[in-house]
């Protein structure tokens, strides 16, 4: 293969930087493959080929119908909600695909989102984690003493996750830790105050280890055409969720050894303490967005957000159809993608960011806790339904929440003349492909720039010729 010219080389790396940064942080791989043709058609390339899998991108360019294609690849090595990062690159990517700034700059926006310091520290992010998790306490109807244990229960389970992190340890087995911690908290408190409801710490700590697992990517996938991808995706979120359930059921059974049987006192849908519920809602909605390192500036309008879910979920539950738990939690789920895409316009962040933070409180960590305890207390039939009743409550959300989209945002026509298939609505990324003109400037300034690069080679082998 010929030797790639420097100014080619920089816009295809530029482009796997991005798509880097969004499948890393979640993004569904019809997203990413959009985006990194926006970013090679906005810095003059042309018919680009693009290849996504769970943890690779590839992108292939060739400049001439004679000449080899080029191909370049990147590995996604780190996975995490850094949320911060995406908006930051969801707004430099509108910049360039509307031609308002060039590869060059592009470029070292970039650099500078990758190499700047998070707007929060990592002990602000494990008190931000402990409050998520008090949240959800006072959402499931726990008191003052529930919310004080959970919190700092928490804040535990987040060390614990950091400290196998560190160390390189997969981060199943720190699933599995934080579950047996909260279980583990859970026990002591019902031992030493029995009155306390300790089954809310364990559903309050299930949902948060939920929360960092990306099923809306995950469905989106699956819905789009990536099948691969998709399926990669969702084993991840099974596993990672085996994880929980194993942890959970591990604290349980040693309890139940040694006399120690917890109960379920877990009633979703109850409005009889509505106001403390939907507190609870928007401190673990905002906790949550900043354990994801989303700007301090968007934390109101995401806390709007997780009320308004709240209050389509209490509505839908409490109605005299008797909806269920999955439907409700769907319809909650499709108002925040209905809404996802103006709020995000308003706050700066793409509607992936506003998706995700808006529906986490309404994650199934109550249902999965009951279907353990059913599972222990030889309710096997009980206990398998529940927990399928829990998947089923997890699809929904994500699938409630792409529909929304679906009918909020219209499919951009540019993108279907880009794309082999249909990718749907953008949760992350500029929602239209560079104008024709855009990317006509871009590649007469390509050509330009490698013509340049040319001369100064020529240049410089005659000099060294003369010597």
């Amino acid at each position: 293969m010929a030797e790639s010219a420097p100014e080619t080389y920089r816009a295809m790396d530029l482009s796997l930087r991005v798509g880097e940064i969004l499948l890393s942080s979640g993004a569904g791989a019809a997203d990413v493959k959009s985006t990194i043709l926006a970013v090679t058609s906005a810095c003059g390339l042309r018919n680009c080929a693009v290849d996504i899998s769970f943890t690779t991108l590839s992108v292939s360019y060739q400049e001439e119908p004679d000449s080899a294609p080029e191909t370049h690849m990147r590995v996604v090595q780190h996975r995490g909600l850094d949320f911060g990062a995406m908006s930051d690159i969801d707004r430099m990517l509108r910049r360039l695909v509307s031609g308002r700034i060039d590869r060059a700059e592009a470029s070292t926006i970039v650099n500078d989102i990758t190499s700047s310091k998070r707007p929060y520290s990592r002990r602000v992010v494990t008190v931000a984690a402990g409050f998520m998790a008090g949240g959800l306490s006072l959402l499931l109807g726990g008191d003052a003493l529930v919310f004080a244990v959970t919190v700092v229960t928490a804040v535990l389970i987040d060390l614990s996750g950091r400290f196998l992190s560190a160390r390189r340890i997969p981060a199943f087995y720190g699933q599995i830790l934080g579950a047996l911690i909260a279980t583990a908290t859970a026990i002591g408190l019902h031992m030493v105050y029995p009155p306390a409801r300790p089954s809310l710490i364990i559903a309050s700590g299930i949902i948060m280890l939920l929360a960092g697992i990306s099923i809306v990517g995950a469905v989106q996938d699956a819905l789009t055409g990536y099948y691969v991808t998709g399926a990669a995706r969702t084993f991840e979120a099974i596993l990672l969720t085996g994880g929980v359930i194993g942890g959970v059921s591990i604290g349980l059974g040693i309890a139940q050894n040694f006399g120690e049987t917890l109960t379920v006192r877990i009633v979703e849908g109850n409005v009889h303490n509505l106001p403390s519920q939907l507190l609870g809602a928007v401190i673990a909605t905002v906790a949550f967005a900043v354990t994801c390192q989303v700007a301090w500036k968007a934390l109101p309008g995401l806390g709007l957000v997780g009320l308004f879910a709240q209050l389509l979920y209490q509505a839908s539950i409490g109605t005299e159809w008797g909806l269920g738990l999955a439907v409700s939690s769907g319809i909650a789920a499709f108002g925040v993608g209905l809404v996802a895409f103006q709020v995000g316009r308003q706050i700066g962040a793409p509607p992936l960011v506003v998706v995700t933070v808006g529906v986490v409180a309404l994650l199934p960590g109550g249902a999965i806790y009951r279907g353990l305890f059913q599972l222990l207390i030889d309710e096997k039939p009980i206990g398998v339904i529940t927990l399928i009743s829990a998947i089923t409550i997890a699809v929904a959300l994500a699938a409630g929440a792409i529909l929304g989209e679906y009918i909020a945002q219209p499919l951009a026509r540019t993108a279907g003349r880009l794309e082999t298939r249909l990718s749907g609505p953008r949760l992350v990324g500029p929602l239209r492909q560079p104008s024709r003109s855009t990317t006509r400037k871009a590649a007469r300034r390509l050509r330009k720039l490698q013509k340049q690069e040319q001369e100064e080679e020529s240049g410089a082998e005659s000099t060294s010729d003369v010597r």
